[in-house]
């Protein structure tokens, strides 16, 4: 069993973050749970990247002095699976809100998709959702559309290793792909879509591994709390 001065000297935690939660949430819990089960009123927590609410898998927690390590594991490569339906689009790139836009499928074929991955493979020229926590003039990206105002977003050097389409059922396109930091995968939906001369947005996403941490040694927040409570 792990005591505090365990998280104090620092641990590395393996989440599997968990639908419509945040990241930051997670982090909050986490912090709490640990101050409640040793008494104590103050802890370092961090997280390793971000994930979105509706994005569920590996989220790499640390704490204690364990998170002067956050920038490394940040930067490590990342893998990610998940879903893209073709046809159609949202402001958000995801399911966070509602279809604005439909498109043409019928010319879309399983060899047409197929041969779009490889224009994603290497280093891309990617435009950030404008519904993301990005910070631009000190305010992050998503209030500003979500008060509607229009604000310029400059695109990002990414770099993508494997894009992998792992089944297609109609109009929705499962797939695996391993990618570099600062990679929006909801952004690689919808530039997808457009390759495809349609529409794509995310209706699914999983990350299943940050540099040698996987999902499958992750556990849920109620077991890691289950645990800290039975300690």
């Amino acid at each position: 069993m792990k005591t505090l001065e365990d998280y104090l000297t620092g641990e590395v935690l393996l989440i599997d973050k968990p639908l419509h939660w945040t990241s930051f949430q997670v982090v909050n819990k986490l912090r709490w749970e640990i101050r409640q089960a040793f008494n104590i009123k103050k802890i370092k927590v961090g997280h390793a990247g971000t994930l979105d609410p509706l994005a569920t898998g590996l989220l790499v927690i640390c704490t204690g002095k364990m998170t002067k390590q956050i920038d490394t594991f940040q930067g490590q490569i990342k893998e990610y699976t998940g879903t893209i339906v073709l046809g159609s689009t949202t402001p958000s790139f995801d399911l966070e809100t509602e279809i604005n836009e439909s498109f043409p499928t019928e010319h879309i074929t399983e060899e047409l998709i197929q041969e779009a991955t490889k224009g994603f493979i290497g280093d891309i020229e990617q435009y950030p959702p404008v519904f993301s926590a990005l910070k631009k003039d000190g305010k992050r990206l998503y209030e500003f559309a979500r008060a509607g105002e229009n604000v310029e977003i400059k695109p990002r050097t990414v770099s993508i290793s494997e894009f992998e389409i792992t089944n297609i059922d109609g109009l929705n396109v499962d797939f695996r792909v391993v990618c570099s930091k600062g990679t929006y995968i909801r952004s690689l939906a919808n530039d997808f879509g457009k390759a495809l001369q349609s529409g794509g947005h995310l209706s699914a996403l999983r990350r299943t591994k940050i540099g040698d941490f996987k999902v499958e040694n992750a556990i849920s927040l109620e077991t890691f709390i289950e645990n800290l409570k039975t300690s």
